[in-house]
């Protein structure tokens, strides 16, 4: 096992990527993280690329290196969200009704954009955990697209505009320090 910042990982393979993608992170603080890899991952959806144990404090990839930086920090940024506490949640909460409320299509990740795809006005209206699920995974796949060094993707498809307003949202309201994760 090796630590790198608040990381330690389990396979040495992940060790190299990891000090890359902290060069590009915020500042992070909390107790560490265990990174590893676990083949043939799977959720309710099928397949997965990652799975993260908030409780636990664990990550396990299933992800070709290419992928890796990316969905490195979408995985960690679940445990951004868990300690961003009310005020932030609720405010991108705001963000994504004001897209949605605006007709705008597109997300930065696949775990938003199927989510969002299956919302109703009602999920919305009622903060369901379909709506709280969404918002948690659109700010994990912003995360990803602002910090993992992917400037392009396939499943980058939110209109630029949007991106630009999501980038000064993470730099408003969570750009003054460390991350607690």
């Amino acid at each position: 096992m090796k630590k790198s910042g608040p990381f330690v990982t389990e396979h040495p393979s992940l060790a190299p990527g990891v000090v890359r993608l902290l060069r590009r992170l915020p500042p992070l603080a909390g107790a560490p993280i265990r990174i590893g890899r676990a083949p043939g991952l799977r959720d309710r959806y099928g397949a997965s690329h990652a799975g993260t144990m908030l409780r636990d404090r664990r990550i396990l990839f299933d992800c070709e290196p290419a992928e890796f930086p990316r969905i490195f920090v979408h995985e960690v940024f679940h445990f951004v969200w868990l300690r961003a506490g009310n005020a932030a949640r609720i405010s991108f909460e705001y963000l994504l009704a004001s897209e949605l409320e605006s007709g705008v299509s597109g997300e930065l990740g696949w775990s938003a954009e199927l989510r969002k795809a299956k919302l109703t006005v009602a999920d919305r209206r009622n903060r369901t955990r379909r709506w709280r699920e969404y918002c948690c995974e659109s700010f994990c796949d912003t995360a990803a697209w602002l910090y993992s060094g992917v400037e392009r993707h396939d499943e980058f498809t939110l209109a630029t505009r949007c991106r630009k307003t999501r980038s000064q949202w993470f730099a408003r309201t969570l750009g003054g320090g460390q991350l607690p994760i």
